[in-house]
């Protein structure tokens, strides 16, 4: 203990974030900076930790037992994340003598079944087709609609959404350049290894040259970049591209009834800054798993989905696939008719 060097817990979560701000992408780091913001919280509130030196094993077990039951109790996914992270954060310190050696040993996380650490909720093909539908009806060539459709058709996460500069874009190719640019804003998932060229349909290049030509605000982002998709301020955010995604997969959005039967007029969630409150809503990343389901259930090869949707092949049959065990078996059953 005595060749370790003191350290508060806000000075070390800070060493740790700028010590990963170049290895992991921003939405990563984030993540990270969130999720040990409850290890401070529990630091500083519960136990007067006010140097790091003095964690032990039995500390940390507290802590998981703390975490475990705030405010309600979390779900085991929630807690196995919230571990696995301080433990990549307690073995950055025992590399700057801030803990005992070997401490990020005794960091335990749950584990999970299998299907535990899987989530459900995905945007079917028949809500998608109403949505893009009513879309390209009543706002043809608007933001919403690029973003869902590029979304949709090419299963790209938001990030990659709002990354494409209007030189990405290849009219006469067909395709769109996908490129990691973190240090001018614009960082991706996988950062280089998720860089990729997307081929895209005529229809879908029609769209993006409505939306080029009409009206796409004519703006450049605070890097002098000439961003493809547009907000009257600079380049999309990613909270827009969240945003546009939960207010438009409401029913009520296209004109559907209610499955809930809600009174549009009372029902908070009948706005654009309460959609994400509405249970048939979905999140930008449903849209991106029902794509990549969907694609599947056409009978495009794994290996093309996975290399067009920059998701390994483990990943995506683990946390993207939604087919049932049946359809999958009726699919196999159209190559094995002939043999």
């Amino acid at each position: 203990m005595d060749e370790l060097e003191p350290i508060t817990p806000d000075e070390a979560v800070q060493l740790y974030l700028n010590h990963r701000q170049r290895e992991v992408s921003e939405a990563t780091l984030r993540s990270h900076k969130s999720r040990l913001s409850h290890f401070i919280r529990w630091c500083n509130d519960e136990k007067d930790i006010k140097n790091l030196n003095d964690l032990t094993g039995r500390t940390l077990h507290e802590y998981r037992l703390w975490r475990r039951n705030f405010n309600g109790g979390i779900k085991p996914v929630t807690e196995k994340t919230q571990m696995d992270t301080l433990r990549v954060f307690i073995r950055f310190l025992e590399t700057i003598d801030a803990v005992s050696p070997d401490l990020s040993d005794k960091v335990l996380s749950p584990d999970l079944e299998s299907k535990e650490n899987v989530r459900d909720v995905m945007l079917d093909e028949s809500h998608a087709d109403a949505v893009l539908g009513h879309l390209s009806k009543f706002e043809y060539a608007s933001r919403p609609h690029i973003v869902l459709t590029l979304q949709w058709h090419t299963m790209m996460r938001r990030g990659a959404v709002r990354a494409p500069d209007l030189r990405d874009y290849h009219a006469d190719d067909q395709c769109l350049e996908i490129r990691h640019r973190p240090e001018t804003g614009t960082p991706i998932k996988n950062q280089e290894d998720g860089e990729r060229m997307i081929a895209l349909s005529s229809q879908i290049c029609t769209l993006l040259d409505d939306w080029i030509d009409g009206p796409r605000p004519d703006v450049t982002d605070e890097h002098g970049r000439n961003p493809l998709i547009t907000t009257t301020h600079g380049r999309v955010h990613v909270t827009t591209v969240t945003s546009i995604v939960y207010s438009w997969s409401r029913p009520c959005r296209i004109g559907a009834l209610c499955p809930l039967n809600r009174d549009v007029d009372e029902c908070e969630a009948a706005c654009y800054e309460g959609a994400s409150k509405c249970p048939e809503s979905v999140s930008s990343h449903a849209v991106r798993r029902g794509s990549i389901t969907n694609h599947l259930a056409s009978d495009i090869p794994v290996e093309v989905v996975s290399a067009r949707a920059n998701v390994g092949r483990d990943v995506l049959e683990k946390h993207y696939d939604r087919r049932s065990e049946k359809s999958k078996m009726e699919q196999r059953r159209k190559f094995l008719r002939n043999l």
